[in-house]
């Protein structure tokens, strides 16, 4: 690895996927320095989510090569001229998503979708440029960050410094997976104290969901899952019951009614991004009242959407980072972790470096998985 004295090109190692559906390629890569208001981050840590692997299987956009990874967490390296909240040396974790505190949704306070700085579906940076490149070849970014690279280069917004009092691997999982889910049920779902709750799906995100949940005070949490082995794990994140639908040949929907008598949960977290699920989801909220989070995506782009269920009365949401506002809500989910009301260690399974990332997405696949970080 070589590293100028001034802010030049940075010549370093990166997971580069160069096909859909092919295995990660690890390789020297150059990163540019930072323009006027971004920052170049020495990464420490990163870790995995599914949202990694539809990006390497070109979803939601083919574009390639690309550096995958949206969680993680680096100590910034220099800074562009403008910059003014950020200085070197500082830990910070790059997100995909901002907040500039000015825009319409930004003052209403009920979206963390920022206009100036949005999500980025294109692979690039605001001003529509890269900063990853081989040799001359253009390299895309996923989403504003790209984390599985040794460098990466954000705009400053997107950058919030870590508490001191958090550590990196668990500041790393706050990037996405368990936030989306802990937000869903507190931004977007705002859970009420003696409600009835589902999670379909115990991954990371919808053991997320169960903690918002629990923590909101909800009585009653479902978790739902094939996966025998999450039955213990999602009973420490705050579950009361769990259901396995492979032991019955009930639907998901009707599994619920009836450990509900009948009636159905007023919330419903879809954590899986399977499409027949959505359709389980609504009809196991409860009539006229339920509501429906749709947070998992999978490797299909759409479903069939049954309208008799949605017409009557219950309520079906989106939601992208848990409706979390980096600079205003995640401190806040920060606090808890810091204070032991969340317990991340136990989301975490296995560890690798950045030369074994093809092993990571094997251990992805295995039933006791849940966080795989990677260290660089």
């Amino acid at each position: 690895m070589t590293i100028s004295t001034t802010p030049g090109i940075i010549t370093c190692k990166a997971a580069v996927v160069r096909k859909s559906g092919e295995p990660l390629q690890v390789e020297e890569i150059q990163v540019d320095p930072p323009k006027s208001s971004e920052v170049r981050i020495k990464m420490l840590c990163a870790s995995m989510c599914h949202t990694d692997i539809l990006c390497c299987n070109g979803l939601p956009v083919p574009l390639f090569p690309r550096i995958p990874g949206h969680e993680g967490v680096g100590v910034i390296e220099s800074v562009g001229e403008e910059v003014r909240n950020l200085k070197v040396g500082e830990t910070v974790m790059p997100l995909y998503l901002g907040e500039c505190g000015e825009c319409l949704n930004c003052i209403s306070g009920r979206t963390n979708l920022c206009h100036k700085y949005p999500l980025g579906f294109n692979g690039l940076h605001l001003d529509g440029t890269s900063r990853m490149s081989n040799g001359g070849e253009r390299i895309f970014h996923h989403f504003s960050c790209s984390t599985w690279s040794e460098y990466a280069v954000v705009e400053a917004n997107y950058a919030v410094k870590v508490d001191p009092r958090l550590s990196i691997t668990h500041a790393s999982i706050l990037c996405c997976g368990f936030t989306t889910g802990f937000g869903s049920a507190w931004k977007e779902a705002n859970v009420q104290k003696g409600s009835t709750v589902a999670v379909i799906g115990l991954g990371a995100v919808g053991l997320g969901a169960v903690k918002g949940a629990q923590v909101l005070g909800a009585s009653k949490i479902i978790g739902i899952d094939i996966n025998e082995m999450k039955h213990e794990k999602a009973k420490a994140f705050g579950i009361t019951d769990f259901i396995n639908p492979k032991l019955s040949d009930k639907s998901v929907s009707t599994l619920i009614q009836e450990a509900t008598g009948g009636l159905g949960v007023d919330y419903v977290f879809e954590c899986t991004g399977v499409p027949s699920l959505l359709n389980e989801a609504m009809e196991g909220s409860k009539v006229g009242l339920g509501t429906v989070v749709l947070i998992g995506v999978g490797l299909q782009r759409s479903g069939e959407l049954h309208y008799t269920p949605l017409l009557c009365g219950r309520t079906i949401k989106g939601s992208v980072y848990g409706g979390v506002r980096p600079q205003t809500d995640l401190p806040k989910i920060v606090e808890k972790c810091v204070n032991k009301e969340i317990d991340l260690d136990q989301l975490i399974t296995h560890e690798i470096s950045l030369d074994q990332i093809n092993k990571g997405f094997e251990y992805m696949k295995q039933p006791d998985s849940i966080k795989v970080v990677i260290k660089f």
